[in-house]
């Protein structure tokens, strides 16, 4: 038999072995991530801007890391039922969000979310940035520049539409700024995303769109939309000839759409670092340059802390433009 002194320290070196085990092994297993298929849930249905950057990327990604990345679109209620099934998701490591800027709108119009953005969503990277831009149908607004735009929405008050990929989103809140700062009167006519607003204005079903860059660019490079005006206070490198609202008299307007990743509240450290370090070594690849160039986009890849601050800092700035527009959920 052993001794007393002994048996307690046997029995504290087994209590200590096993918890240093119950420690380690889901240490061991974050640091073989992934070992299986990761999924990505797009919030918005297929063709719309976050699309557009999800769908290379995943590309990318799953050369890197060896390991598929599938894509699964939720659309519908301006992106808070994809964003709640993601919130709502196991933490494992496995399932993300590729989100936009429309969900830090979402706190502040929607009354009652399944969610808390900053509570069930952790942040892992910003993937891109890109302008809006007024886009129109030519064959039913038969304008060349934001003059003659002006004057034939004016002339038409409460006459013509402009879609969006839901309501909530910068296509909508852009669009009633827009409204606000002209005294102007455009119908707002939500979708389930910006694919299927895109398809309905190329069909002529609608008049314009307040569109992100990312979606629009390809249609006005073929001519079959034409480009009014960017809303940011800068002109984009994608469309250098098409003038700011800025500097068309609409001092301070600033209005722009970004794309970006969060993981489920709870999701392992290590494995968000680990995300964000592939994103951002992605986004260096020619691949990627090349594509985001064509979408007219800046690349993103910054820090989890730091895109976690752009959240916080979107979220005060769209409960003003909220507020200040008098904007509800169509």
């Amino acid at each position: 038999m052993l001794p007393r002194f002994s048996r307690r320290a046997l029995l504290g070196a087994l209590v200590a072995g096993a918890a240093l085990g119950s420690v380690s092994a889901p240490v061991f297993a974050q640091s073989n991530w992934p070992t299986k298929p990761i999924k990505f849930i797009v919030p918005f249905p297929a063709g719309g801007g976050t699309d557009a950057f999800a769908r290379p990327l995943s590309k990318v990604l799953t050369s890197q890391l060896g390991q598929s990345i599938v894509i699964d679109n939720r659309g519908g209620g301006g992106g808070t039922i994809g964003a709640e099934a993601a919130a709502k998701s196991a933490p494992d490591g496995y399932t993300f969000l590729v989100g936009a800027v429309h969900h830090t709108i979402a706190v502040s119009l929607y009354p009652k979310l399944g969610y808390d953005l900053q509570k069930d969503l952790m942040p892992v990277t910003l993937l891109s940035s890109v302008p809006n831009v007024i886009v129109v149908n030519p064959s039913r607004v038969p304008v060349k520049n934001y003059a003659e735009f002006l004057k034939f929405v004016k002339d038409r008050p409460g006459k013509l539409n402009f879609g969006s990929a839901g309501s909530g989103t910068t296509h909508q809140l852009i669009g009633e700024m827009f409204k606000g700062a002209t005294g102007t009167f455009i119908t707002h006519i939500p979708y389930r995303g910006a694919g299927p607003a895109m398809a309905d204005l190329l069909a002529g079903q609608i008049d314009m769109m307040f569109d992100g860059l990312g979606s629009s660019a390809p249609h006005i490079k073929t001519g079959k939309l034409t480009a009014i005006a960017v809303t940011t206070e800068k002109r984009s490198f994608a469309l250098p000839d098409v003038p700011t609202l800025a500097e068309l008299g609409l001092k301070g307007f600033d209005g722009k759409t970004w794309y970006a990743i969060w993981a489920p509240a709870g999701t392992p450290r290590e494995v968000v670092n680990r995300m964000q370090q592939e994103v951002a070594k992605a986004l260096q690849t020619k691949e990627l340059q090349d594509a985001w160039k064509n979408l007219g986009a800046d690349a993103g890849g910054q820090s989890p802390e730091e895109f976690g601050r752009l959240v916080s800092s979107e979220v005060t700035k769209w409960a003003k433009v909220v507020k200040d527009s008098g904007a509800k959920i169509d």
